[in-house]
C-alpha cells in the first residue's frame, strides 16, 4: 500500500464529504453538478484502486453515472461508506508502538505514525 497515497485520497473524500453533507443539510435533494460531479468520481476512482475489489462499499458500485445526476444526500450516503471502507482497510493496516500507532507495509511496522483506529475492527 502507498501510504501517501492512502492519506491524500483519504483526506480528499473527507473534504468532499463535509462540503457535499454542508450542501445535503441545506437542500438535500438538489442534484449534484457536472463540474463536482467529475471530482466526486475521481476520488471514488481513486478509492477503488486503493481499496481493491474485495474491500469495496458496494461490489456493483464504480462511480456515479452524470446520466442520472445524484442528489446531494445519495453523495453524502456513498461517500460515507467509501470513509469507512478505507478506515476499516487502515485499520487493518496499522499498529500501536511505544504509545504511538504506525502503519505497516506487507505486515512491517513503518517509521510512519497515524492516528489510531476510529472504531476497533477485526481482522
Amino acid at each position: 500500500m502507498d501510504i501517501s497515497r492512502f492519506e491524500k485520497t483519504n483526506a480528499q473524500l473527507e473534504g468532499l464529504f463535509n462540503e457535499i453533507g454542508t450542501l445535503s443539510k441545506k437542500k438535500p435533494d438538489d442534484a449534484i453538478n457536472k463540474f463536482k460531479l467529475k471530482f466526486i468520481n475521481q476520488i471514488i476512482l481513486e478509492s477503488n484502486d486503493i481499496l481493491g475489489d474485495l474491500n469495496l462499499p458496494f461490489a456493483d458500485f464504480r462511480g456515479f453515472e452524470e446520466e442520472d445526476m445524484p442528489s446531494n444526500s445519495d453523495v453524502v450516503i456513498i461517500l460515507s461508506q467509501y470513509l469507512n471502507c478505507l478506515e476499516k482497510l487502515r485499520a487493518d493496516n496499522i499498529t500501536p508502538y511505544g504509545g504511538g500507532w504506525y502503519w505497516l507495509l506487507n505486515g512491517n511496522r513503518t517509521e510512519t505514525r497515524t492516528a489510531p483506529p476510529k472504531k476497533i475492527f477485526h481482522k
